[in-house]
């Protein structure tokens, strides 16, 4: 899977987490900055993987930041994109089986490091359960 990743300073050592065993796991990871943990402002980094996402060039994303709210505020601007803030494995479950959510958002100051891989793993495996959603969410991303 083709997997954007973007974050602002605050998220900047889990996306370099989280980018390394995507790459170990096989995916091909486009990293849309940060470069550092030099403070930035977070829109420049996250709305390009969000449309990178919308348009197809990436199949999902995941975008770091301090709490990930923020973040998810930005990505959810962008027309096709369905951004949910996980903080556990339960939520990112939810987010692709009831919201079929295409980008997670996931905040470094929130999370423990420890429960890190099983959050993106779980989002990446777990199928859209579609049913009376699915045509909802079709009319929204159109």
């Amino acid at each position: 899977m083709k997997i954007a990743l973007a974050s602002d300073h605050a998220g900047f050592r889990y996306k370099t987490i989280v980018g390394a065993f995507l790459r170990a796991d096989g995916h091909e990871v486009v990293d849309f900055g940060t470069s550092s943990e030099e403070p930035v402002d977070y829109p420049l980094w996250i709305r390009p993987a969000a449309e990178a996402v919308a348009r197809g060039e990436c199949e999902r994303g995941v975008i770091f930041g301090g709490s990930g709210n923020g973040e998810a505020i930005v990505a959810n601007r962008v027309r096709g994109i369905r951004c949910a803030v996980c903080w556990n494995t339960e939520a990112a479950r939810f987010a692709r089986a009831h919201n079929d959510a295409n980008l997670i958002s996931i905040g470094e100051r929130l999370v423990a490091e420890a429960d890190l891989r099983a959050i993106v793993e779980t989002w990446l495996t777990t199928r859209f359960e579609g049913g009376r959603h699915a045509r909802r969410i079709a009319e929204i991303d159109a």
